[in-house]
C-alpha cells in the first residue's frame, strides 16, 4: 500500500465501510498517511511464503498491486514467482477474492514486455483456486501517475516535437478516480465470478490527441507533433527520461506498451460496478481535476511513492558497531537569529522548486550524472512544496523520519557505492535556535572509501553552503514574519534584524563552516 493507487485505494476502503488491512515490507513507510491510524498494518514481503500467508489469515479480499515496473531487467521474472507465491498464499489462507489490476492489453503473441507479464500475472492469480477480478486498464488519467506525468512534461516543455509513430495510436485512458471506484467495487462481487475485465473511460483518443487536449487544458498553445519512423523505444525512452521526471527505466517499459493499441472490447464490469449516473469522467474532466489537485499541492500519492529499483531502504544505524570507521559523518551545526519554527518552515521546504540553498550547479550536475547511471536524480521533486510525511520522496531523497519541528532525515536513493542519510536538526540549548546538520555515508568496500574521499574537498561548497543559505532563509522569514528591516551583512549579504540578541555560532572551536 505504499505505491501510487494502493495509497490512494485504502481511504476509498475505509470510506466505503470496509476494515483494512495494509501490509508492507516496511510499515514505517506507511506512518506519515492520515489514514495510518485507521487500518492494521502488517509487516510481509509478497515474496516470502511464511510471511505473506499469515499476513493473508482471516482476510475476506486481498488487493494485489505489486509489479516491477521500472526496477530493471528480469522485471518478469520477479513479477512470475512474486505472483506465484502470493497466489499459493491466499489460497492456503482462505482469502474469498483477489483484486488485480493489470494492464490492457490488445490479443497478440508479440506484447511488450511490460504488458505481457502483466498479461501473466493475472493469469497466475486467476489459476490460483481463489475467486480473482482481474482489472486492465490503459493510461490512468491523475495527478502523480507515472502515464500522466509523461504525457504532462513532454507537453508542457515541448511545444515542438518528433515523436515514433505510435503517437497515432488509438489509447482508452481512464480517470483514476473511476479506477479506484471499480477496485473498491469488485470486492463486493459475487463468488462465482472469476475473470478478467477490460476498463476505460468514455473516449478513445490518439496519443497525439491526447497531447494536444492537456495542451488545450492547461492553457497552452497547440503543439506542432511530427511523427517520424526512426526513433526506438529505447531512444523515445531516454528522451522522455532527459525532458521528464520519470526516469528512463520507468519510462521505457511505459513508452514499450505505447506501441499497442489498447482499446477496451468489452465493458461487462458495468453488470457488478454500475457506472456512475453522470458516466464515467471524460479526458478532459480528468485532466482538470488533476490540473487543480497539482496548482493547489494536493497530490495525495506519485509515481514516485514507490521506492526506486535497488535503492536502500535501511533506516539510519543506531548500533554501536556502526560507529567509528564505519560511517563517515560530515556534521555541521550555526546558531540562528529566528524562532524555531521559522527554521523549521525552511527545513521541510528543501528540494523540489525550492532547491537545496547552496552552490545549485553542483546539485544539478549531481542530479544529471545520477540521471545518466540509472538513479531518479533532482527530477522527482516533492508531493507538497511545504509538508513532508514520511516516505514522500524529495529529489534523489526519500524522507526516512519526521519529527515536526525537530527532525528531518533523508535516505539517499541516488547511485552510490554505499548508504546516506541528511540529517537536518532544529535544537534550542539555552534558548537559542540551533540548526543542525550531518551528512551520513557507509561506504560499500573501497569504491565506497574512494567515492567519500573525492567528494570531501565540495563539502564545504555544498553542505556549508547549505547550512549558511538555510540559516539565511530561515532569518529572512522571520525578519518578514516580525515586520523587522533587513540589514546588509559586510560584503552585500542581506542579514535579517537581530531577534533576541542571538549571536552567530558554529562548532565548538570556530565559526559555522
Amino acid at each position: 500500500m505504499t505505491g501510487y493507487v494502493g495509497g490512494r485505494l485504502v481511504p476509498e476502503l475505509l470510506a466505503a465501510g470496509h476494515r483494512v488491512r495494509a501490509i508492507a515490507r516496511n510499515p514505517a513507510r506507511l506512518r506519515g498517511r492520515d489514514w495510518y491510524d485507521d487500518v492494521d498494518v502488517v509487516q510481509a514481503d509478497a515474496a516470502d511464503p511464511a510471511a505473506i500467508r499469515g499476513a493473508l489469515e482471516g482476510v475476506d479480499v486481498a488487493y494485489y498491486l505489486i509489479h516491477s515496473l521500472g526496477s530493471g531487467r528480469r522485471f518478469e521474472a520477479r513479477d512470475r514467482r512474486t505472483a506465484l507465491t502470493f497466489a499459493q498464499a491466499a489460497r492456503e489462507a482462505g482469502v474469498g477474492r483477489i483484486v488485480y489490476l493489470g494492464g490492457l492489453h490488445p490479443d497478440t503473441d508479440a506484447l511488450s514486455p511490460h504488458l505481457e507479464s502483466r498479461k501473466e500475472v493475472g493469469e497466475i492469480l486467476l489459476a490460483s483456486g481463489v475467486p480473482t477480478t482481474v482489472l486492465r486498464a490503459a493510461v490512468i488519467l491523475g495527478s502523480g501517475s507515472a502515464s500522466f506525468e509523461m504525457m504532462r512534461y513532454l507537453t508542457e516543455r515541448l511545444p515542438a516535437m518528433t515523436t515514433p509513430r505510435w503517437v497515432e495510436n488509438r489509447i482508452q485512458p481512464i480517470a483514476i478516480r473511476d479506477v479506484l471506484r471499480y477496485l473498491v467495487g469488485s470486492a463486493r462481487m459475487p463468488a462465482d465470478v472469476s475473470r478478467a475485465f477490460d476498463i476505460g473511460g468514455p473516449e478513445i483518443l490518439t496519443y497525439r490527441q491526447m497531447m494536444q487536449r492537456y495542451a488545450r487544458a492547461a492553457g497552452l498553445p497547440p503543439r506542432l507533433i511530427v511523427a517520424v519512423p526512426v526513433l526506438s523505444p529505447r531512444l523515445s525512452s531516454l528522451w522522455v527520461g532527459l525532458v521528464t521526471p520519470v526516469p528512463s527505466g520507468l519510462a521505457r517499459p511505459l513508452v514499450e506498451s505505447l506501441v499497442h493499441e489498447v482499446v477496451c472490447k468489452e465493458h461487462d464490469i458495468a453488470r457488478y460496478v454500475p457506472d456512475p449516473p453522470d458516466g464515467l469522467l471524460s479526458f478532459d474532466r480528468a485532466v482538470g481535476l488533476a490540473l487543480a489537485r497539482i496548482q493547489q499541492a494536493d497530490v495525495v500519492t506519485r509515481w514516485s511513492s514507490a521506492s526506486v529499483a535497488g535503492a536502500p531502504s535501511d533506516p539510519l544505524p543506531t548500533d554501536p558497531d556502526w560507529a567509528g570507521g564505519s560511517l563517515y559523518v560530515d556534521e555541521r551545526t550555526t546558531a540562528v537569529r529566528a524562532d524555531p519554527e521559522d527554521l523549521w518552515a525552511v527545513l521541510e521546504s528543501v528540494g523540489g522548486e525550492r532547491g537545496w540553498y547552496s552552490w545549485a550547479l553542483a546539485w544539478q550536475v549531481r542530479g544529471l550524472l545520477d540521471r545518466l547511471s540509472g538513479g531518479p536524480g533532482l527530477r522527482r521533486g516533492r508531493r507538497d512544496p511545504l509538508r513532508l510525511a514520511v516516505d514522500d520522496a524529495v529529489d534523489f531523497w526519500r524522507v526516512e523520519e519526521v519529527e515536526p519541528g525537530r527532525l528531518l532525515r533523508l535516505r539517499a536513493e541516488m547511485r552510490l557505492p554505499g548508504l546516506a542519510w541528511l540529517e537536518l536538526r532544529v535544537e534550542q540549548p539555552d534558548g537559542r535556535t540551533v540548526f543542525s546538520q550531518r551528512a551520513i555515508f557507509h561506504p560499500h568496500g573501497l569504491a565506497g572509501q574512494l567515492y567519500w574521499w573525492s567528494v570531501t574537498p565540495f563539502h564545504g561548497v555544498v553542505f556549508g553552503g547549505m547550512q549558511r543559505g538555510i540559516a539565511r532563509e530561515a532569518e529572512r522569514r522571520a525578519a518578514r514574519r516580525r515586520g523587522v528591516p533587513e540589514v546588509v551583512r559586510p560584503g552585500g549579504e542581506p542579514e535579517a534584524g537581530r531577534l533576541g540578541g542571538v549571536p552567530e555560532a558554529g562548532r565548538p572551536g570556530g565559526p559555522a563552516d
